[in-house]
């Protein structure tokens, strides 16, 4: 018989190598966003993790902390990644730079640094930029929008004056609008219908960047970057909520599936409430955090002023974490009950 001595089982785990793992789950999404609109986004990407870096640089510069041991743990560079994928692709430079800016050091380190804020910073900085800049925030292109990276050069630096014409509704703000309009005239599937915004299900080309985001994010739950139970609860409050009104009046409400892959539903399921620093830490709490915020963030959509209602509704539960996180705690082992 062989002893052998504890611990039996090590786990190469470390900031730099969940971060790294967490920003190759996202690039099956950025392919598609690539494929369906060029290159753009890879530019708004470059700009973010500029900004957002340098950001970094100077809070710990500031805070006398080292530069290579925090620079190099990614945690800057995920979040100028979504701040990226979450902005219009051809949003100006200086709005991406704005948000990188507030969220690495107003939501990241005027909080106490990695692992202290207490609000998700990507999701504060789409938040303060909606509130602040809501017209360039809503200028989203077509996806058969037929440019060349030069025109998406010029579009981003502010060289060219073309922006407004090429912009579109996203199928969930064309959507919302369609009905409000219509005043009861209009359903659902009348406003679906049209093939050039709405697509298959869930808005030409914007189904298969969700589709993407999803793959990417069962990748980190196989790989156990992140667990099961705060993606289940979100997508479940957005089905449950949406499959209900869709029963009741589908003329009115669209069916769970399109609200599931539109928007950024599938980037928040596996990408912003799986956060483990702003998320719940018990696995009760997680469920509940992730259900909350999916019901919260089909609300806002269908009755709210904003069509997307994802990073508001994730901000809003991460306010609520230390309660849930509080009331969901497990037994201390080998006790029946908490204490």
């Amino acid at each position: 018989m062989v002893f052998t001595t504890p611990p039996y089982l090590s786990q190469n785990v470390s900031v730099q190598r969940v971060m790294l793992q967490v920003l190759a789950a996202l690039l099956p999404g950025i392919a598609v966003y690539v494929w369906l609109l060029g290159p753009a986004v890879l530019l708004q990407i470059g700009i973010a993790t500029t900004a957002a870096l340098f950001a970094e640089a100077f809070m710990l510069k500031l805070l006398s902390k080292p530069l290579g041991l925090f620079l190099g743990d990614g945690s800057a560079i995920v979040t100028a990644w979504l701040i990226a994928l979450a902005f219009p692709p051809l949003a100006p430079w200086w709005l991406i730079v704005v948000g990188a800016l507030f969220a690495i050091i107003v939501a990241k380190h005027l909080y106490g640094g990695l692992g202290q804020n207490p609000f998700n910073p990507a999701m504060i900085a789409f938040a303060v930029c909606i509130v602040s800049f809501p017209a360039l925030m809503s200028q989203w292109p077509p996806v058969d929008l037929n440019t060349g990276f030069a025109e998406q050069l010029a579009l981003v630096f502010g060289s060219s004056p073309r922006l407004d014409a090429m912009s579109g509704a996203t199928p969930l703000d064309a959507l919302k609008t369609a009905l409000k309009l219509g005043e009861g005239s209009a359903s659902v599937a009348s406003v679906v219908a049209d093939a050039s915004t709405f697509g298959y299900f869930a808005g030409k080309g914007w189904e298969w960047v969700a589709t993407a985001y999803l793959l990417g994010g069962l990748w980190l739950w196989q790989r156990k970057i992140i667990s099961w139970h705060a993606p289940l609860g979100f997508i479940t409050g957005i089905a449950l909520l949406a499959g209900a009104l869709w029963l009741w009046n589908p003329g009115q409400f669209a069916n769970p599936l399109f609200h599931l892959f539109s928007g950024g539903a599938m980037l928040g399921a596996f990408f912003i409430v799986t956060d483990p620093v702003s998320g719940c830490t018990t696995p009760r709490g997680k469920l509940i955090f992730g259900f909350s915020a999916g019901a919260l963030a089909y609300v806002i959509r269908v009755f709210g002023g904003y069509p997307d209602g994802v990073a508001f509704a994730v901000l809003l539960l991460n306010i609520c974490v230390p309660l849930i996180d509080l009331y969901t705690q497990p037994p201390i082992f080998g006790m029946k009950s908490k204490q």
